[in-house]
């Protein structure tokens, strides 16, 4: 990634002022999920992997409280807490769940008081991932446990290279400003390796599937979603996101379909002894 889209994409005003200053975008990326093959179901996943485990639980970047309202209807003796450094965002959780505003990289959490930390689809954004993993070993029981969640680097390519060649296209260039992909910043498998080097028995549970879909308005919203961190490229956002709808439109006449190959995943960890 550019090192300034990289600075963008993990800059907390930028984030909690822009991209995440209410749940709109973060919506809108949930909700292409909705038309997946196989489904997911995400929460469910870190329910299990929590199987045994005494709280509390720590929900770093909890965003609109996704997690937080499956622990509290399921597994309410772990006693989740919330974290997420958008006051805007936080305002989305539904009523009743326990949530701070807090940034990553210094947690008002005390040492070693929270048997689980979570960092569902969020680790891309922290400005220092060192000093966050720091602070995650730091709040930790000795016998703790972390959870993140992230997209690999192939993780729907397909839109990277519909965006691409729209934009390219508009702007009359050979090659055009990638889509903006954060999650490039701390990648899935990459990614486990970051985390081998500062925790114990780092385990890797992938998740593959595809979407697949005749209407473009389940792609686009996806992508409009990304709106703020475009115009930090240059990129004539709205007439490349018609020229997207275009392209899609073509495919579906041509092939019926447009179809997006997904591939995340989640990474459990244990606290160092």
């Amino acid at each position: 990634m550019d090192p300034e889209l990289r600075r963008v994409a993990t800059d907390r005003r930028q984030l909690s002022e822009g991209a995440y200053k209410d749940q709109t975008n973060l919506v809108a990326r949930q909700r292409l999920y909705d038309h997946q093959e196989p489904q997911f179901d995400l929460p469910g996943i870190v329910l299990d992997m929590l199987s045994g485990m005494r709280g509390p639980v720590l929900d770093l970047g909890c965003g609109n409280g996704r997690y937080l309202s499956r622990l509290r209807d399921e597994r309410p003796d772990l006693a989740a807490v919330g974290a997420d450094a958008s006051l805007g965002m936080l305002e989305d959780v539904p009523a009743g769940l326990p949530v701070v505003c807090a940034d990553a990289v210094e947690l008002p959490v005390s040492a070693e008081s929270v048997g689980a930390v979570l960092a569902m689809h969020m680790l891309y954004h922290v400005s220092d991932l060192d000093a966050a993993l720091t602070e995650v070993i730091r709040v930790l029981t000795p016998d703790g446990v972390f959870i993140a969640s992230t997209n690999a680097e192939d993780d729907k390519h397909e839109l990277d290279e519909l965006w691409a060649s729209a934009a390219a296209e508009v702007m009359g260039v050979e090659q055009a400003p990638g889509r903006v992909r954060s999650s490039d910043n701390f990648p899935l498998d990459s990614g486990a390796d970051v985390l081998r080097e500062q925790f114990a028995a780092v385990e890797v549970h992938e998740l593959k599937g595809h979407i697949e879909t005749a209407d473009p308005d389940v792609v686009l919203p996806h992508l409009a979603s990304y709106r703020i961190w475009a115009a930090q490229s240059g990129v004539p956002f709205d007439d490349v996101l018609a020229r997207v709808r275009e392209r899609l439109e073509r495919t579906v006449a041509d092939a019926g379909a447009f179809t997006i190959t997904t591939r995340n995943g989640v990474i459990r960890a244990r606290r160092p002894e």
